[in-house]
């Protein structure tokens, strides 16, 4: 493993190569310091363009090497986003370091080598926009002040293991900014609007709140989740979460980042993050995210099962009560197509009742029954997942073949389709 640090030699630049150097030092990897030649540059002018560019490459290796890093230089040709991504791949880079867009080097900028870099590198990236930071951070004078963008996302999860992985090397603050659009919410919980229009009420609020803290429960110190701020977006993403983080005065802003093209890139958090951010900015892709063998085993705290009180239906409650963990919830809920009287309600809640095993409470597990209405009964379900932020849902299939599999189709495969968390179908002990 090695710390890639692409250098233009720029004032900016050598700024940022001392911090990588500093870093890579800290965790004991060697670093390469790049420069990528213009090939038609080099073409041009010929071998005195070569020569200089040694020059001032073995210069600045030199200087590294003074502040204790391992240091080599690496001289390239081509177009700098591309040999950097073949670059580290080959090396095998856990990290790439850049400094970002200045009136010295502006072809850095939009559309330049650092956009195309977040776009194509499949390690995270570190673009120093303020160096003394992160020098003061692996000396050891001051803990480094992040905040991490926050959504339920592939990209976040690497994002928040990777700002995991930074405590091995010095001590860091970590607040979670999430930005929510209203309706957006609205859907996916299946939660009363609010008559202002991208307002969040008081309940949604309440409930974006307890599933910020459960995503940032990983990088919980003693406990307790880090600090988090959520506020409303009104327009792009990007630009509300970088207003959070002039606000919070972080050093770091780190995002998750997918690897979009063309239009999607209008909407990419990280593609906006890298042009508005006055601070330092971490671009983490999903490819970066923790190998299986550091993975945190799951736990399943709160389970979802619902039953329509067919056999199989029925048959998923005990699965769901052994999946949950002791002292874990259990969510057991039936939809019904109309709002049921009072007396329909208590006699549906006594049924479910007694469908849970009755060494569910003993072993630690709670069980909280819900009546939900809803005519889309596979949307009800996926609502009230989102909406408990549950661990995992069980379903009973009807059956695997024929008529039955249709009618699997209807609800359980709709929830399989369109869940973002995990589900366990439970089939009949025998087939038809």
């Amino acid at each position: 493993m090695s710390l890639v640090c692409a250098t233009n030699f720029s004032n900016t630049a050598v700024r940022a190569s001392t911090a990588a150097a500093e870093l890579a030092r800290r965790m004991g990897e060697p670093m390469q310091l790049v420069h990528v030649l213009n090939p038609d540059s080099a073409r041009a002018f010929g071998r005195p363009f070569f020569e200089a560019a040694e020059g001032a490459l073995a210069g600045e290796v030199k200087r590294l090497r003074a502040l204790g890093a391992t240091v080599e230089g690496q001289l390239l040709t081509g177009e700098p986003a591309a040999v950097l991504d073949a670059h580290a791949r080959e090396q095998q880079a856990s990290l790439v370091v850049t400094s970002g867009p200045s009136k010295e080097a502006p072809f850095l900028g939009v559309g330049g080598t650092v956009d195309r870099l977040a776009q194509t590198l499949s390690v995270p990236l570190l673009v120093v926009r303020d160096a003394a930071p992160f020098e003061a951070w692996v000396r050891g004078e001051r803990p480094l002040r992040i905040m991490l963008g926050v959504d339920r996302s592939l990209p976040f999860e690497a994002a928040r293991d990777w700002v995991r992985g930074l405590r091995r090397w010095g001590a860091v603050e970590v607040v979670g900014g999430r930005v929510a659009w209203a309706d957006e919410e609205y859907q996916r919980l299946g939660l009363p609007r609010s008559p202002v229009s991208g307002e969040l009420t008081p309940e949604l609020r309440r409930a974006l709140e307890r599933e910020t803290a459960a995503l940032l429960a990983p990088l919980g110190e003693s406990g307790a989740p880090p600090r988090f701020v959520l506020e409303e977006g009104l327009g792009r993403i990007a630009d509300s979460l970088v207003a959070l983080a002039e606000r919070e005065k972080v050093d770091l802003l780190v995002v998750g980042a997918h690897h979009r093209r063309a239009f999607g890139r209008l909407w990419s958090v990280s593609f906006h993050a890298l042009r508005l951010a006055p601070m330092s900015v971490a671009c983490v892709p999903t490819q970066a995210t923790t190998g299986a063998m550091d993975a945190a085993l799951p736990e399943f705290q709160e389970v979802l099962v619902s039953t329509d009180f067919s056999v199989t239906g029925n048959r998923a409650v005990a699965y769901a009560c052994g999946l949950a963990k002791p002292g874990g919830t259990v969510r057991l809920l039936h939809v019904a197509d109309k709002a049921p009287t009072p007396e329909q309600d208590a006699a549906l809640r006594k049924q479910l009742q007694a469908l849970v095993p009755s060494t569910t409470e003993s072993s630690g597990r709670r069980v909280v029954v819900e009546v939900l209405t809803g005519r889309d009964v596979a949307a009800t379900v996926l609502q009230a997942a989102e909406r408990f932020g549950v661990d995992a849902v069980v379903l009973g299939s009807r059956g695997r073949s024929g008529l039955k599999r249709a009618v699997l189709g209807s609800v359980t495969q709709q929830v399989m389709l369109h869940a973002t968390r995990p589900v366990l179908v439970v089939n009949p002990p025998t087939g038809g």
